[in-house]
């Protein structure tokens, strides 16, 4: 009798707690993301809180897209801590090497998920390197981060379009306006919603 193979499934809820892992074990809390989310966005609003920010964070850390570069780019890291990569890959990822730039490209990925918002977040956060990017950027550690600082960055400059496109949803329902989710799995939801009513 030939061995029949089970057909490769998701298990999405372990792709996610494996996001969160990861993190912790490099050394980043969840609270740190936020804290670079306070930083882009209270000069345009006072009132933010830290809580929006970590629960903002959380909901860019839910996507997939999010998940799979976390750990694409921290199992990248990883390996060139333990020198396992071929060079010269090993010795660009290792060093930082400047005209390497797959890093960002991966960074992007996260960043483009609230729109394009998030391209002006993130230069900007990735050039001013403040709170946990500045640890994770020293090369004084032994650890090699080449890939985690941008994810770091890219999710909160993510969070931060997410929050800047929701504060927009809230002043149109205010003024009364017709407004659409910016979540397309709450647009979709509210969608369904609206055609059980119909019925």
């Amino acid at each position: 009798m030939a061995d029949t193979k089970i057909p490769y499934s998701l298990n999405s809820k372990a792709v996610a707690q494996a996001t969160r892992a990861w993190l912790h074990t490099r050394g980043v809390k969840i609270e740190e993301i936020a804290e670079l989310v306070i930083l882009l966005q209270q000069k345009y609003y006072p009132s933010l809180t830290i809580e929006e920010c970590i629960h903002n964070v959380e909901m860019v850390l839910s996507k997939r897209e999010v998940q799979n570069a976390v750990l694409t780019g921290i199992q990248l890291d990883l390996l060139a801590e333990e020198g396992k990569l071929f060079p010269p890959l090993q010795d660009m990822i290792e060093h930082d090497e400047s005209l390497y730039g797959v890093d960002e490209i991966l960074a992007f990925s996260i960043v483009n998920v609230y729109g394009s918002i998030g391209f002006t977040n993130y230069g900007y956060i990735d050039k001013l390197k403040p709170g946990v990017l500045e640890r994770l950027n020293d090369k004084g550690t032994g650890k090699v981060n080449t890939f985690l600082d941008d994810i770091v960055g890219a999710v909160a400059a993510a969070a931060s379009s997410r929050i800047a496109h929701r504060k927009q949803a809230e002043r149109e329902q205010d003024l009364g306006l017709p407004h659409e989710p910016e979540d397309s799995e709450e647009a979709a939801r509210r969608l369904y919603a609206e055609k059980i009513k119909t019925k």
